[in-house]
């Protein structure tokens, strides 16, 4: 069992690595390293409590807590001038019940489970039916309500348990132990939740740390409801260390598979043979290897089945162990029977263990592909919808305009009907106006011939009497100056004189 030397180391608050144990620093060896916030000025008003984690099976990790020392005992504990003045966004709870898994846990931080960093479930030394969680906020107002909220809160109506917390002035890894060699992990990748296989990220989720030292999302730890890792099966409830019932000790134990009597062996006080003389219960099981002994035929019992006749617990295909070892009660195997029966025994295990693993593993696969089509067909089913939302929006927006065009074109159709129409009846008015222009020019051309006769007549008569007024009145001079001048005769030219130009003038 391979051990390092103590050292101490602090963890501060604002350290990326938070409650993880640096193993480099615990595997150095060097004991002389301490805490650089222990300092003489807090020192009289903390308290240590150590603490372990880690599987006890395979890694074992020690430390030390400095706590502020608990002033609960006046009655303002709770208010902000009570509390501690150098205290850091680093809480202690103590004494949280082995039955609380870690889900009823975080569901009893409520809300506060968003404002933190990091969570180390750890068991005080001493304290077999409780645990402790080591708490980091992402400020100091948010663990200043969390320890206001729910200090000397009772995790459950129903119980009398109540939450203790203190305020943390460092955490200290001393020691480092190996029971068995643990796998290799990358100190280069960083770390990812077992559930849903996210980095772990304390900015964006919670981190919760098991009492076996692996690490999950809250939000993931959170619905695991049993108390056991999800990872390794260790549970943080350990069972009750039975004792014999007559005189109390916990060594070479066995209990009676008939009623359940637990006494010790023949190598301490005997108590489990006794019980069965008095009762008759030959078969007994050790605690330790887990192997049934037969006080009868004085021999392990490899399988018991319950026999029709009296209902009692008998052997089926006796093998006693003690064969290779030469015991004739049994009839004996020869060592390479014995050896062939427990290859085949071991080959069964190995071939039922690689089925069953085969048969998970194939079962996770058939799960995630099945959750790699789901996202497959819906992100399908979200593209199409958007093509369809895209074509459907460009199908309306080219209809509207199709719409639009129809509606000008039929208005440009009914204005080139409306202008044609006009076109014909301008058509019409203009020839019918060029056919009266034309009656009227000639009508006009008509009136003016006449006009022109009836003048050329008028100045033929008027030319004609002026001749004739010319002829009378040299006619009549003629007449004067050779003979007097009758009035009748003039009188009468007068009367024809004047009745000509009357003619003339009607004319």
């Amino acid at each position: 069992m391979p051990t390092t030397s103590t050292t101490a180391l602090d963890v501060p608050a604002t350290s990326d690595e938070g409650f993880r144990a640096p193993k480099s620093s615990l595997a150095s060896g060097d004991p002389s390293v301490s805490s650089s916030t222990s300092s003489s000025s807090i020192s009289g008003s903390t308290q240590a409590f150590h603490f372990s984690s880690g599987n006890p099976r395979i890694e074992e990790i020690r430390g030390v807590v400095h706590l502020f020392r608990d002033d609960s005992s006046s009655s303002s504990s709770t208010s902000s001038s009570a509390l501690p003045v150098e205290r850091k966004p680093l809480v202690c709870v103590l004494g949280v019940p082995n039955h609380m898994t870690y889900a009823d846990f975080c569901q009893f931080c409520g809300s506060f489970i968003h404002e933190i960093l990091e969570m180390r479930v750890v068991r005080g030394d001493g304290m077999e039916d409780s645990y402790s969680i080591l708490i980091r906020f992402r400020s100091q107002d948010s663990a200043d309500n969390f320890y206001k909220h729910l200090n000397e809160k009772r995790y459950s109506s129903l119980e009398a348990e109540v939450c203790h917390l203190l305020f943390m002035v460092d955490v200290q890894y001393t020691a480092s132990i190996e029971h068995a060699q643990a796998s290799p992990a990358s100190s280069t990748e960083q770390p990812t939740c077992p559930v849903c296989l996210d980095r772990l990220d304390q900015e964006t989720s919670g981190i919760l740390t098991t009492i076996c030292n692996h690490s999950f999302h809250c939000s993931c730890i959170s619905k695991w409801s049993d108390s056991s890792c999800p990872v390794c099966r260790y549970c943080q409830q350990q069972p009750e260390k039975s004792v014999c019932f007559i005189c109390q000790t916990s060594e070479n134990l066995w209990i009676c598979v008939i009623c359940g009597f637990v006494g010790c062996g023949r190598y301490k006080e005997g108590h489990a043979i006794v019980h069965w003389k008095d009762t008759q219960h030959c078969y007994s099981l050790e605690l330790e290897t887990q192997r049934v002994w037969d006080y009868a035929g004085d021999n392990y019992v490899h399988r018991l089945i319950q026999s029709k006749t009296d209902g009692k617990l008998v052997e089926l295909n006796s093998y006693c162990a003690h064969a290779n070892d030469g015991c004739m009660s049994c009839g004996g195997l020869d060592a390479a029977t014995s050896e062939a029966l427990l290859n085949s025994r071991v080959e069964l295990i190995v071939n039922e263990y690689n089925e069953l693993l085969t048969g998970q593993l194939e079962n996770q696969k058939l799960y995630f592909e099945s959750l790699l089509l789901e996202v497959k067909e819906e992100t399908e089913r979200e593209i199409s919808r958007a093509i369809e939302k895209t074509i459907n929006q460009k199908l309306q927006k080219l209809q509207a305009k199709l719409d639009k065009c129809i509606k000008e074109k039929k208005f440009l159709d009914d204005l080139n009907e409306n202008l044609l129409k006009n076109q014909e009846i301008w058509k019409t008015k203009i020839h019918e106006m060029e056919e009266r222009e034309k009656k009227t020019v000639e009508a006009k051309d008509y009136k003016i011939q006449d006009l022109e006769a009836q003048l050329g007549e008028l100045m033929a008569l008027l030319e004609t009497g002026q001749q004739m007024e010319q002829l009378s009145v040299t006619s009549e001079a003629r007449e004067a100056s050779i003979l007097p001048l009758s009035p009748e005769p003039s009188s009468k030219n007068n009367g024809k004189g004047s009745s000509k130009s009357n003619n003339k003038k009607k004319s």
